[in-house]
C-alpha cells in the first residue's frame, strides 16, 4: 500500500451509517447510536469523521459492489464519476460512446429530463453527506466531549459546505439542512440559490478562522476552505447575480501565499498513483487500489480512456479497459487546430493524448476511434513503477494551486481591485514554464478560459468555467456533439442548471422545478 490511508479507520465507521437519500429522511439510522459509540471510545471519531471524507471518494465503504445510496448501482453512483459525468462529459472536452441511457443525454446535452439517473444520483449523494455530517456536529457540539473537538467539527462543516458548493453549482436550489432544521418531522422547505450561497459562505469565512492551518494528507486545513472559498466567490455572479472577484482574487492569494503549495516540476505528477507526495495537490479524494476501492472514483477516469485491443494497458497500471472515454477538440484543439499542430507542440500536456490510429475529428462520438482518448491519468508512479491493479490508487486532485493561479488572474482581468494583472499574468506564466509552452506577453479573459481547459481538463471544472463565461448554453461557442449534432448546435439557457430529479420532487412538496423542465 502506497501510504496510510484517511479511510483506514472505516470499517467501524461503516456499522453506523445507513442509506439517506430523501430529504425527508434526515434522520440517520444505526445499529449503536453514534453518541454511544462516542462515549464508549471517543476515539472513534476519527472513523467517524473518515467516513464522511468518504462519501467524496468511494460508493461505500462495504465495498465497490454496494452503494450508499438506495437503488443505486454501486459502480456509477460515486460522487467523482457524478462530477466528471456532469462537468467534463456535458461539456466541450470530452465525450463517452457507450450510448447508456442518461449518460448519452449527457455527452450529447440533449434532452435532459427529470428522470435521469446520474442527476439522481449526485443529487441524492449530496442530501446523504449533508444530514450525517450535521448530525455528527451536533452530537460533538452538545452531547459529546472528544479530544480535538473543535478541529473535528470544522472539517465536518467544511465537508458539509463542499456538499451544498456543488448543489449550488449543479441544481441552485433544495432543502437547507443545518443545526437548527436537522431531524426536521415535516419536509423542510426549498431554499434558494442566493440562500444557499449565503449559507456555505457564512459557514467557511467563520470555519477558516478555527480549522487547522495544516493537516494530515486527504484532511481539510485552513488552506483548502480558502480555496472552497475562492471558487465559490468566482461563480457568485452566476449563483447570485452579483460579482464577487475582489474576494475571489483576496481568497486565491491567501491560498497562494500560505506557503504550503508549490507547482510540481512535472505536470504529470498530479495524476499518477505517487500524486500523494505532490506539492501541488491542495485537497484531493483518495483512492487506493487495497483499502479504498471504486468504479467510480480515478478508476472510472483511468478505465474508461483505455482500450486493451489498441493500447497496452500495463503502461498505465490498469488491469482492465473499458473503452468508452474519448476527449474532442473541444480539449486537444486547444493546443492545435488540427493533428499535426497536436504533434507539434512543445506543451507537455499536449502529449496526454492517445492518438495512434485515432482522428482528430469525432464525426461519430460513438466510434471509438473518433477523437483522442485521455491519458492524463494513470495508475502507475510518476518514473513509471507500480503494479497493475483492477482498481486505480492514484487520489483526485479536487483542488490544485495552479487553479488557485488561474483564479487570481482572471479576477484581476476582471477588474478586482484586490489582483493585478502584472500578478496575474507572471502566475499564467508559471503554468505554461512548467508545461513547456511558449510565454505570453499579455493575457485576455479568453487567454484565460483557454489556459484552464488546457491544465484542468477531466478535472471536474469545466462545464463550470463555460458557464461563467456565458459560453455553455446558446449559440455563441459550439462543441463537438452539442445538442446532439456532430458541429455543434444552440442549447437552451434553462441548461445552465440540471434538473431537480423526479424522486427529490415526490419526497419533498415543497420543492419546485427548474426553469424548462
Amino acid at each position: 500500500m502506497k501510504r496510510t490511508k484517511i479511510y483506514s479507520l472505516l470499517a467501524i465507521a461503516g456499522l453506523f451509517f445507513a442509506s439517506c437519500t430523501s430529504d425527508l429522511e434526515t434522520e440517520p439510522k444505526y445499529e449503536l447510536t453514534l453518541e454511544e459509540l462516542l462515549i464508549r471510545d471517543p476515539n472513534a471519531v476519527e472513523g467517524l469523521l473518515s467516513r464522511m471524507y468518504s462519501t467524496f471518494a468511494l460508493s461505500s465503504v462495504s465495498g465497490p459492489g454496494d452503494s450508499d445510496i438506495a437503488g443505486a448501482n454501486a459502480g456509477e453512483s460515486p460522487f467523482i464519476r457524478g462530477l466528471v459525468n456532469l462537468n467534463d462529459f456535458t461539456a466541450d472536452g470530452m465525450k463517452n460512446r457507450w450510448g447508456d441511457n442518461g449518460l448519452d443525454q449527457l455527452t450529447t446535452t440533449s434532452g435532459w429530463n427529470s428522470n435521469n439517473k446520474f442527476f439522481k444520483y449526485v443529487y441524492d449523494r449530496i442530501y446523504y453527506t449533508i444530514p450525517q455530517t450535521t448530525n455528527l456536529i451536533l452530537i460533538l457540539r452538545d452531547r459529546v466531549d472528544v479530544q480535538n473537538e473543535d478541529q473535528y467539527v470544522s472539517e465536518l462543516r467544511f465537508l458539509r459546505a463542499l456538499s451544498y458548493y456543488y448543489l449550488i453549482d449543479f441544481f441552485g436550489k433544495g432543502p437547507l439542512v443545518n443545526n437548527d432544521t436537522y431531524g426536521s418531522a415535516t419536509p423542510l422547505p426549498e431554499s434558494s440559490r442566493v440562500e444557499l450561497f449565503n449559507f456555505v459562505e457564512a459557514e467557511l469565512k467563520d470555519v477558516e478562522s478555527k480549522i487547522a492551518p495544516t493537516n494530515t494528507y486527504g484532511r481539510a486545513n485552513q488552506a483548502v476552505v480558502q480555496m472552497l472559498l475562492a471558487k465559490l466567490y468566482l461563480n457568485a455572479e452566476v449563483y447570485t447575480g452579483t460579482a464577487r472577484y475582489n474576494d475571489a482574487a483576496t481568497y486565491a492569494s491567501k491560498v497562494i501565499t500560505s506557503g504550503n503549495y508549490q507547482l510540481e516540476t512535472s505536470f504529470a505528477k498530479n495524476f499518477r498513483a505517487d500524486n500523494n507526495t505532490s506539492k501541488e495537490i491542495i485537497f484531493p479524494l483518495i483512492a487506493d487500489a487495497t483499502s479504498s476501492q471504486s468504479y467510480g472514483n480515478t478508476t472510472y477516469i483511468v478505465n474508461g480512456n483505455l482500450n486493451s485491443t489498441t493500447m497496452n494497458l500495463a503502461t498505465y497500471g490498469a488491469a482492465e479497459g473499458w473503452g468508452g472515454h474519448r476527449a474532442s477538440k473541444g480539449w486537444y484543439g486547444l493546443f492545435g487546430a488540427n493533428a499535426s499542430e497536436l504533434a507539434a507542440s512543445t506543451d507537455v500536456r499536449a502529449k496526454m493524448f492517445w492518438t495512434t490510429g485515432h482522428t482528430f475529428e469525432m464525426n461519430d462520438y460513438k466510434e471509438w476511434t473518433n477523437g483522442y482518448p485521455s491519458i492524463k491519468f494513470s495508475n502507475r508512479n510518476t518514473d513509471g513503477s507500480g503494479n497493475v491493479t483492477a482498481f486505480s490508487s492514484t487520489d483526485f486532485p479536487l483542488f490544485r494551486l495552479s487553479d488557485a493561479y488561474l483564479i487570481y488572474a482572471e479576477c484581476a482581468l476582471r477588474g478586482a481591485s484586490t489582483a493585478t494583472v502584472s500578478q496575474g499574468l507572471s502566475y499564467v506564466n508559471l503554468i505554461r514554464a512548467r508545461a513547456g509552452a511558449t510565454i505570453l506577453g499579455s493575457m485576455t479573459l479568453q487567454t484565460i478560459l483557454d489556459e484552464r481547459g488546457r491544465e484542468l481538463g477531466l478535472e471536474g471544472v469545466r462545464r463550470q468555467d463555460l458557464i461563467r463565461y456565458g459560453r455553455f448554453t446558446g449559440g455563441t461557442y459550439l462543441w463537438p456533439w452539442k445538442g446532439g449534432t456532430a458541429n455543434g448546435t444552440s442549447i437552451s439557457s434553462n441548461y445552465n442548471l440540471f434538473p431537480i430529479p423526479e424522486s427529490a420532487l415526490q419526497a419533498n412538496p415543497n420543492l419546485t422545478q427548474n426553469t424548462g423542465y
